[in-house]
């Protein structure tokens, strides 16, 4: 078995997953989708918490001599220290927006000077919330080598945005693969598996059949 097909197992086991291809979640941008990933879940299970951390740190490597970790906040904070901790590296982590309180941060932590960044976000959709993590971190003055997630959707809308921002990524599972296991494990049906290739090919106009 494949790392990717093992993570997307145990995720799919503590129920971090959940398919609901007849009652659709709506997401934050307002896509409706038969899947919601919450890798946050994983936080609560140690031996699945260290398997994420163990592969990200392997994988790592790959992406260059980082000297510093990003978490995007919120979901990629824990994930992004817990591998900060692991590679005894320096970790901060990127707001949404700029505190308007205080110090008024964006960045949180003490980013060095010349920082060579590894960003980690818990998961990657569109990528637009990376992009504005990785275009925060060059304007504070550090260069970023790549983004790693625990799971992505594999949207060519993704693959597009960090093309253009000039940034390379890396999961350690997918959609592709997901779906694979949750017909192996049976948390799908036939019917249910027909749904989710259907919203796999248009997630924004799939919506409108519950319009």
């Amino acid at each position: 078995m494949t790392i990717a097909a093992e993570i997307a197992r145990r995720l799919l086991h503590i129920r971090a997953v959940k398919l609901s291809p007849r009652e659709p979640f709506t997401w934050a941008s307002g896509i409706l989708s038969p899947i919601y990933c919450d890798n946050r879940v994983a936080l609560s299970y140690p031996a699945v918490r260290s398997f994420l951390i163990e592969n990200m740190a392997a994988q790592a490597g790959s992406m260059g001599e980082f000297n510093v970790v990003a978490g995007v906040a919120t979901a990629g904070i824990a994930h992004g220290a817990l591998l900060a901790d692991r590679l005894n590296l320096p970790f901060v982590y990127v707001r949404s927006s700029a505190k308007d309180h205080g110090r008024k941060n964006l960045i949180e932590g003490e980013l060095p000077e010349h920082a060579r960044v590894l960003v980690v976000e818990d998961l990657i959709s569109t990528g637009g919330s990376c992009i504005k993590v990785v275009e925060a971190l060059r304007d504070a003055g550090a260069q970023v080598l790549g983004v790693m997630a625990i799971f992505q959707y594999g949207f060519p809308k993704a693959d597009a945005a960090f093309a253009a921002a000039g940034v390379p990524f890396q999961t350690l599972s997918n959609y592709d693969t997901l779906v694979q296991e949750a017909v192996a494990g049976g948390y799908v049906s036939d019917e249910d598996l027909s749904v989710l290739r259907q919203w796999r090919e248009n997630p924004e106009g799939w919506g409108a059949l519950f319009a």
